[in-house]
């Protein structure tokens, strides 16, 4: 694999801002520095160092949690405002460095993987694959049938076209409803902007699922390791 690469799925930055670490002489594999595009790793066995840190090596094992993010915490490892990240409510005992697959808006909370295992964020990620995600949402009105039969087939969430799109209707009441919503791809706020498109609100909005993997029981801000045939199945 690429190093540009195995530095974005392993949660550095960006393929585009990775280059730019590569470039500037920041990157080493094995204790030789990088300063060259198209050089190619084997994630399993190279130390790959990142600005003096160290993103992976064979001495790091792979670890897998699930949690149920609170509403105000951040997806990412880090947040240069200072607010509170996911990856603040993880204590691994370790040194090891994990990242989310995927994010969660800062005002949504539900299921969210933490991992340090590019294979499957890849796996969990990559369009051509297809996963699942599974929301439940309370929002604005009544559904109508005309908002069902649109969230099936596609909506234009500005310059995109969403995907047909699964969608449950579990409760109505006289001035709001609450509704499962499952996508497969994963623009940025794309429930949100779903529901604003067909004229209901979100009034709230959690993550129930990621393909097989299933919230239950979690409360937010609790979290768990993922077992071994969960992660088989991912």
């Amino acid at each position: 694999m690429r190093l540009q690469k195995f530095m974005a799925l392993n949660g550095v930055a960006s393929r585009r801002k990775s280059e730019e670490l590569i470039l500037s002489g920041k990157v080493s594999v094995n204790g030789v520095i990088i300063a060259e595009l198209g050089h190619k790793i084997e994630g399993s066995t190279d130390k790959v160092v990142v600005n003096g840190e160290v993103i992976a090596s064979s001495k790091n094992p792979k670890v897998y949690y699930m949690l149920n993010k609170p509403v105000g915490y951040i997806s990412t490892a880090k947040d240069q405002f200072g607010r509170p990240t996911v990856v603040s409510l993880i204590d691994t005992e370790t040194d090891i460095r994990l990242y989310p697959i995927g994010r969660l808006d800062y005002d949504t909370e539900g299921l969210l993987i933490l991992t340090n295992d590019g294979t499957l964020t890849n796996r969990l990620t990559h369009p051509k694959y297809s996963v699942g995600k599974e929301y439940e949402a309370m929002v604005k009105g009544r559904i109508s049938l005309e908002a069902i039969n649109a969230v099936k087939t596609g909506i234009d969430i500005g310059g995109y076209i969403t995907k047909p799109a699964k969608i449950e209707i579990i409760s109505q009441f006289a001035d709001y409803a609450i509704i499962k919503i499952t996508i497969k791809e994963g623009k940025n706020r794309q429930v949100r902007k779903m529901c604003d498109k067909i004229g209901h609100p979100v009034r709230s909005l959690k993550r129930v699922a990621i393909g097989s993997l299933k919230l239950g029981n979690l409360k937010p801000g609790q979290y768990r390791k993922l077992t071994v045939d969960e992660i088989k199945k991912l």
